[in-house]
């Protein structure tokens, strides 16, 4: 029962946070002179409007998916993995290499080039475990900072010894990666590629693996309570390298898709300026860690995004009230985060007091 309960909260929780998130919109767009139902009704058909629009905001909440997983397998051990921009980023470098020098068919370079970036993403979140299990430096600021070094080291790989010499040199780029490497796109003339597929099938395995495996059970427990799991012999090192590596290689695998399935190159601070990772963070944060939970805000938050284009091309309305949107839906889940906290510290107190 209390299984169930908790993955009703999941999934409705991100539908709430994006309803208080639209009322604090709908204040903005009064501000500006602007008419609600008219720039709501935009901002839906920006991104559910027709066929062509509803697969772009899906192509586009799948790397989104794919590292909001990653960061909700990481909190949902207890461990704060915030570098899945830098994990996204190697990932998305290491495809794009794979893809350009590896020899063979197109379908097998495709996967190793996905590989490629899954261990790539994976390797580069180890190293922040290590430096926890090695040197006792805390994987929020390790993570954090690795989100640069990766940033500017792919930068200089693409600006320098790999950087695209044709006509479009003046970007810090790749060459284009040969048709067939790409990952195949799910209908023709679309942007939805074979990825979504992919990162659908991510969360369900993720929802699977932590909730009816022994190791996904101890996950939960380390995650919850990590006296209770060091007393049950769950291994908090063993545990947090096995969720690091998992963790790291989501992202990767974002990154992979994301240059396998749309921009058929690498291209320096396209995933930063898109801020995938920091979305796929926020749709964890709304879904409390929530596998499926995550998708579904994913969704949501990719539907924001798309649809404040639209709404900006067909009203007097400006791109910034999506931004408010989702600085509220930040608010939100600070909120929820800083009462969660107290309420534990209570409690603790309460505990300590009774005889």
């Amino acid at each position: 029962m209390n299984r169930v309960k908790d993955s009703l909260r999941g999934l409705v929780q991100p539908l709430l946070a994006v309803l208080i998130g639209l009322l604090a919109g709908a204040l903005a767009i009064l501000l500006v002179g602007g008419s609600v139902i008219e720039t709501y009704a935009e901002m839906w058909k920006g991104a559910f409007g027709n066929f062509y629009f509803f697969t772009n905001t899906l192509a586009r909440s799948t790397p989104i998916i794919l590292a909001g997983l990653g960061v909700a397998l990481a909190f949902r051990a207890g461990f704060f993995n915030m570098g899945a921009e830098g994990q996204m980023i190697l990932g998305g470098l290491s495809a794009a290499l794979t893809a350009l020098y590896v020899p063979g068919p197109g379908w097998l370079v495709c996967i190793a080039a996905v590989a490629a970036g899954m261990i790539a993403g994976g390797l580069y979140s180890l190293l922040a475990g290590w430096l926890d299990a090695r040197f006792g430096m805390h994987l929020l600021i390790t993570t954090l900072l690795l989100n640069y070094i990766a940033l500017w080291f792919s930068g200089y790989m693409v600006a320098y010894p790999f950087k695209d010499q044709t006509g479009s040199a003046a970007m810090a780029q790749t060459p284009m990666l040969e048709q067939a490497t790409w990952l195949p796109k799910l209908f023709q003339g679309m942007g939805l590629h074979a990825g979504f597929v992919i990162a659908i099938v991510a969360a369900l395995l993720v929802y699977w693996f932590t909730q009816r495996t022994v190791i996904g059970y101890e996950i939960r427990m380390l995650g919850s309570n990590p006296s209770f799991a060091a007393y049950g012999g769950v291994r908090r090192i063993r545990m947090m390298i096995l969720t690091m590596i998992v963790s790291g290689g989501l992202a990767g695998l974002a990154g992979a898709g994301e240059v396998l399935g749309t921009q058929y190159r690498f291209i320096d601070g396209s995933f930063s300026s898109a801020s995938y990772a920091w979305s796929g963070i926020m749709a964890t944060l709304l879904a409390r860690s929530h596998p499926l939970g995550t998708a579904i805000a994913a969704i949501l938050l990719a539907a924001l995004q798309t649809g404040s284009m639209g709404m900006e091309r067909n009203t007097d309305v400006p791109l910034e009230v999506g931004s408010v949107i989702q600085a509220v839906l930040t608010l939100f889940v600070s909120a929820q985060i800083g009462y969660a906290f107290l309420k534990r510290r209570k409690e603790k107190k309460s505990n300590g007091t009774t005889v």
